[in-house]
């Protein structure tokens, strides 16, 4: 099992480039199922889950290449319908596999796909969406056996603002020929990446980036080559770790219209930056103040869930009483009991709210990290704590940031990585 080591204490100091949007790469992988053309990926994020995806497809029967840098080339056709167990089992985002293959084999065979367990995320919105479109889906407790026979264009209305039931639902609307609507839909920027990719393929696509979209599918789509889109959460969370450190970053490769919402909340805890071009940000040492408000999870365009954990830690470091409420997700703030363990002051409400009291001089602990972000948020905390902190099951914080410790010791951050 891995950890990290982190002496804290130092400030974040220099330049720092945001890698591509893992959660854009996940899809946009999976899209290379539709066809059997070459496709080449770029800025596709050195991260466990994007391995565990490429290892999908290779398993799969795709051909995968790695080119120059951050390069992928994929490209052949697929030889089966059901995916290695053991692989789908790394990574909840394995479900992006059941609407391209239904598109391809119009049959799949997928159980239940693992990662972070973060509370009851369940996958009915996906079959609804996709029985919406023609397909048959039976549960078994062990897998989702899934088949289309006459697949249908189809007005779909999700029950929930779910990203990747509405990721799905367009690989699978990409190759039935007319129009679909998706009403209720998730406008997150990977959306809008995974769309571009779909158009670049022979789909019609109108409408990402809002909540009501139409896709016109083709029988034929064909290869792309596509950069994928930074990663905001990755900016964001940067962002955090050089106002808790009191630094003065730079980071570059942002897109400040992915940022709005984060903005005001970081504005509102006094939080000092500035845009200095199209693609670069300055986060610059201020004393934090909390206003004592709420800072509240919401879907896109409003502040996302990815952000809730270092928020929380951005809010120990800030004077004042801060409410954080994330009401998606009824884990994901039962990792503050190692915040307050390192000395924060912080009183769980109930699953999906904390008070946090600050500012609080954090101290080293030895913790382990329960599940991605949590584990960012407490590889910040460790960076402002006094003396040494050690974090185990550092694997899950591999699956989402790339290079994440090389990074970090590139702006001052006395951290290592130990097996």
């Amino acid at each position: 099992m891995a950890k990290f080591v982190i002496e804290g204490g130092k400030k974040l100091e220099g330049e720092i480039t945001i890698s591509g949007n893992k959660n854009a790469a996940l899809p946009i992988l999976a899209a290379t199922i539709l066809t059997d053309d070459e496709c080449v990926i770029e800025n596709l994020p050195a991260i466990k889950d994007v391995d565990t995806m490429l290892a999908l497809l290779r398993d799969l029967g795709k051909t995968v290449n790695r080119l120059h840098g951050n390069h992928v080339l994929i490209k052949g056709a697929i030889a089966k319908s059901a995916p290695d167990r053991a692989l789908v089992d790394k990574m909840r985002a394995s479900i992006l596999l059941l609407g391209p293959l239904l598109a391809r084999s119009g049959e799949a065979t997928l159980g239940p796909p693992g990662g972070c367990v973060l509370g009851r995320r369940a996958v009915g919105t996906h079959f609804d969406a996709l029985s919406a479109l023609g397909a048959n889906i039976i549960t078994d407790g062990d897998n989702y056996e899934a088949k289309i026979e006459n697949p249908r264009p189809a007005d779909i209305f999700l029950d929930e603002v779910s990203v990747t039931a509405t990721e799905n639902a367009l690989l699978l609307a990409a190759s039935i020929l007319g129009e679909t609507s998706i009403d209720n839909a998730a406008c997150e920027p990977h959306v809008g990446d995974l769309a571009e990719v779909l158009k670049k393929m022979g789909a019609s696509v109108h409408g990402a980036g809002s909540n009501s979209m139409t896709i016109s599918g083709s029988k034929r789509l064909r290869g792309f080559t596509h950069r994928i889109v930074p990663d905001h959460i990755e900016a964001g969370t940067l962002m955090i770790a050089g106002a808790c450190t009191q630094g003065h970053l730079i980071i570059r490769d942002v897109r400040p219209a992915h940022l709005r919402m984060m903005m005001i909340y970081f504005e509102r805890i006094d939080m000092k930056f500035r845009l200095i071009d199209d693609i670069s940000l300055e986060v610059l040492p201020a004393e934090l103040i909390s206003p004592s408000r709420k800072f509240q999870t919401r879907p896109w365009p409003g502040f996302p869930t990815d952000l809730m954990s270092p928020l929380i830690v951005l809010a120990t470091q800030a004077r004042g009483i801060t409410l954080c409420h994330d009401w998606m997700f009824e884990s994901r703030m039962f990792f503050v009991d190692k915040l307050i363990a390192m000395g924060a002051n912080v009183t769980l409400c109930d699953p999906h709210r904390v008070l946090v009291y600050g500012p609080t001089q954090l101290r080293g602990q030895k913790l382990s990290s329960p599940d991605l972000r949590a584990g960012v948020a407490l590889v910040i905390a460790a960076l402002v704590a006094k003396g040494t902190s050690i974090i185990e099951n550092a694997e899950l914080i591999d699956r989402g940031y790339e290079d994440l410790i090389p990074r970090l010791q590139g702006v001052g951050a006395k951290i290592e990585r130990r097996e």
